[in-house]
């Protein structure tokens, strides 16, 4: 199972590289990874996935805490969440299926960053599921190139658990 960890670090050099050693040394992969300044200054958050049991993630959290700069670990899977992302794509354009794409473009509420003859470079954020959905509806075009971002999230203080009310709608 692929964890979300919530990671708050004082902001000083070599953190993450302490990090990414404490997870190098035990064996751990870090399948997604953004970091950037928290609320407070000289605060940053960091934002993993990392895949285990909740055994492991356990043991990586208390061994987080050993770390000096680290200041909290979250594990927020099973917490209601916002998670987003953000992708830039590159897809080979022809003028027979350039509409086609601009109309995948709009229904994925994405954007449309450059054009040239023979590509479009396309700008999508949202939740992981839809980049997913993206890059399957896109990949008949031929994609020259794919950048994404790590997940970032940030626990949904109203405690609504928008997937359990997707999956509710979906039975209706």
């Amino acid at each position: 199972m692929k964890h979300t960890l919530s990671v708050l670090v004082e902001d000083e050099a070599g953190v993450l590289t302490r990090i990414a050693g404490l997870f190098a040394r035990r064996g751990f992969n870090i399948e997604s990874l953004a970091v950037g300044p928290a609320e407070q200054l000289g605060i940053s958050r960091i934002t993993m996935v990392v895949p285990g049991d909740d055994g492991i993630i356990e043991q990586l959290t208390k061994q987080l805490y050993k770390l000096i700069n680290v200041l909290k670990v979250q594990d927020i899977t099973t917490t209601p969440c916002v998670e987003r992302e953000l992708m830039l794509l590159k897809v080979n354009v022809a003028p027979g299926n350039r509409s086609e794409i601009l109309e995948l473009v709009e229904i994925f509420r994405a954007k449309v960053v450059d054009v040239s003859e023979d590509s479009l470079t396309i700008e999508v954020s949202g939740d992981p599921g839809k980049m997913v959905a993206i890059v399957q509806m896109l990949s008949k075009f031929g994609i020259r190139e794919i950048a994404r971002t790590g997940k970032i999230a940030l626990v949904r203080e109203s405690g609504v658990n928008t997937e359990y009310l997707k999956s509710l709608e979906a039975r209706l």
